[in-house]
Formats: structure tokens, C-alpha cells, sequence
């Protein structure tokens, strides 16, 4: 009953006359133009070569590209891509109605067992039309990727597939599970997957990136030495091309950390039989 093109009557207006919430109407698409796309690209790149810039600073080396923007529309595709400054902030945010923050469990921890911990995290991959999303769950002591999902929405619902897949392929479970404060991993959807496994729960601190450094890495690495060498344009491709490293990321490279051994080597190492 409500009229998007109603020159004459606001939505806002709609909705009282027909004593409906507005905030319950489904919304609108907001439409990505070509030139939000390229400059999503560009911006993709300065997040990986420097965390820590900010609007401001996006703002400054887009000018640099023949980009002229202005901080709303910065932040706004900043959004988009879930992305943010990540540098120590001051306690001020307020979590989403009915997400709690649990504490950061690992802090002077010592990992040294598989499974002790795992963690999670997603990352923004520009397309040349559109673009998606790459979600990662890894195990924090041999760096092994478990489980991963690529989807065109950054929603709960891929996140909490991935999970399921780790959790079944593997058949096990850590200790604990680590990600960071996203929506995603603070809604009940998430949350009670890890609860109904006993899994205890651990979030960084807001915009403490190292907290979760181990899989920032994995991003930084897969794009410089895959991504960006190969060209894609739909999600099949890309899904393909992510595959394949993977595999190579997980069985045939060698990580120095572990003594120049793969990182699924360390999870799950061969059975030695008897002679």
C-alpha cells in the first residue's frame, strides 16, 4: 500500500496515515554506482597496505586516484564494505540493541595447542560488478583455515554456516572462539551457535586489529597472491580462484613459524604407523 514514487505523500507520511511503523518497511536497494565500485577498489587497497587510515585519510590519497570526495560519502562506502580505522578508540560506542561484547580471553595467553582457539573474521573483495564477501574460520596455533564461505551480502547467516562446516568437516571444537565486535558475531544467531557447542567466547577490543592478526594476514596474503593477479567477474570465479589457494595456503605452504611446515600439517599431522 505504500507508494515509493508518491510525489505528494512522504513514506513517513504513508506510514502514519496507514498507522504503520516505518521501520518495519522493507528497505529500499541503494544502488552502487561504477564509480562507487572503482573507488571501493582503490580503497580496498589502501586498507590492506594501511589499516589504520580513517575517512580522513581515505579522503586525502582518493585525490591522489582523480577522486574528490566528501566524508559522507567516504563513510557511507566505508560501510558498505565494512571496513573501519583500526586504531585503539575510546569506550564510547554503543553496541547494537540486544548484542552483548564479551571480554578479549587472550590477552598474555599463550596458544600453544590446536584447537585451543579459533577465530573468525570477514573481508570485502571488489568485483568488477559489485562485490562480496569472504568469511574465514582458522585455528589460531597452526593457522590452518577450516572452514570458509564467500556470499554478496555481509550478513549473520553465511557466518553462521561457515561455523556449522568447521565445527562438522573437522569434527571438532575449540576452547574458545575469537572474532571481532562485528554484527555478525554479536548477534544471537552466532552467539547461541557457540553456546549450544560450549565454546567460550572471546571479542577484541573495538578497532584492536592485532588482537586478530593471525587471520588479517591470511586477507593480506590472499589478495596480493592470488586476487590481484587473476581477473574474475562473477562469484563462481572468484569462489574458484579463492579455492585453489586455499588449498595451496593450507597443504603446500610453509609456514617459518612452525619449522617451515604447512599449516594443516600442524592441525591435523600424519598418522605414524609402526613397522
Amino acid at each position: 500500500m505504500i507508494e515509493l514514487s508518491n510525489k505528494k505523500l512522504s513514506i513517513r507520511k504513508q506510514a502514519k496515515l496507514l498507522g504503520i511503523n516505518r521501520n518495519r518497511l522493507a528497505a529500499r536497494p541503494t544502488k552502487t554506482s561504477e564509480e562507487d565500485l572503482k573507488i571501493m577498489a582503490i580503497m580496498d587497497e589502501l586498507h590492506m597496505e594501511c589499516p589504520f587510515y580513517g575517512q580522513r585519510n581515505f579522503r586525502e590519497n582518493l585525490k591522489d586516484h582523480g577522486y574528490w570526495l566528501g566524508r559522507k560519502r567516504v563513510r557511507r562506502l566505508m560501510q558498505i564494505m565494512g571496513i573501519e580505522s583500526l586504531v585503539p578508540k575510546p569506550s564510547t560506542s554503543i553496541p547494537a540493541k540486544g548484542h552483548k561484547i564479551y571480554p578479549y580471553l587472550l590477552r598474555k595467553r599463550t596458544i600453544s595447542n590446536v584447537d585451543e582457539v579459533w577465530c573468525a573474521d570477514i573481508t570485502y573483495i571488489p568485483m568488477e560488478k559489485g562485490h562480496a564477501y569472504l568469511v574465514a574460520i582458522m585455528d589460531w596455533h597452526s593457522r590452518a583455515v577450516l572452514a570458509w564461505e564467500i556470499s554478496n551480502t555481509m550478513d549473520s547467516a553465511f557466518c553462521v554456516r561457515t561455523l556449522r562446516a568447521a565445527l562438522r568437516t573437522t569434527g571438532r571444537k575449540p576452547k574458545i572462539f575469537n572474532t571481532d565486535q562485528g554484527s555478525q558475531f554479536t548477534g544471537a544467531d552466532w552467539i547461541n551457535e557457540l553456546r549450544h557447542n560450549d565454546i567460550e567466547i572471546s571479542m577484541d577490543g573495538r578497532g584492536r586489529w592485532m588482537d586478530n592478526v593471525f587471520i588479517e594476514r591470511l586477507w593480506r596474503s590472499l589478495k596480493y597472491e592470488k586476487l590481484r593477479l587473476w581477473s574474475y567477474q562473477t562469484i563462481p570465479e572468484l569462489r574458484a580462484l579463492t579455492a585453489d589457494w586455499i588449498e595451496f595456503y593450507n597443504h603446500r605452504r610453509k609456514h617459518q613459524t612452525h619449522g617451515y611446515v604447512t599449516p594443516w600439517s600442524i592441525y591435523n599431522p600424519p598418522v605414524c604407523q609402526a613397522a
